[in-house]
């Protein structure tokens, strides 16, 4: 490969890093905002209460990349998270500036059941 080549594709794929970062993120309605810290894996604290990650989770740090849990120990994060029906946490993504100055999201079940959610819109509405 030539060296102008090498040059177009590597400034192809760093703009291609840039643009994934503007993309908006689908969240189901299911999840819900909290703050995790993570232990030492599978151990947590979600909203200061010692919970614990599903076996099979996924961790979506600020770019949408899987992110393994081992790598954020002791990291304190806001986040969009989902729990299985066994009580795990199976689902998290670490949300941007952008995410969370969407206001307002859920914290509690009980709230999610009794607002309205555009999938679309990506945003919450109360009652």
């Amino acid at each position: 490969m030539s060296r102008r080549a090498a040059l177009t594709l590597a400034l192809v794929l760093a703009s291609g890093g840039g643009l994934a970062q503007t993309v908006q993120r689908s969240f189901p309605a299911t999840a819900l905002r909290g703050e995790i810290v993570f232990g030492q894996p599978p151990e947590l604290l979600l909203n200061g209460a010692p919970a614990r990650l599903a076996p099979a989770a996924r961790i979506r740090g600020l770019n949408n990349l899987i992110v393994m849990s081992g790598a954020l120990v002791g990291r304190k994060a806001v986040v969009h998270y989902v729990i299985d029906s066994s009580g795990l946490v199976k689902d998290v993504w670490i949300l941007t500036d952008r995410e969370l100055a969407k206001q307002p999201w859920p914290t509690t079940a009980t709230e999610a059941r009794s607002w309205s959610f555009d999938p679309v819109a990506q945003v919450w509405s109360r009652p």
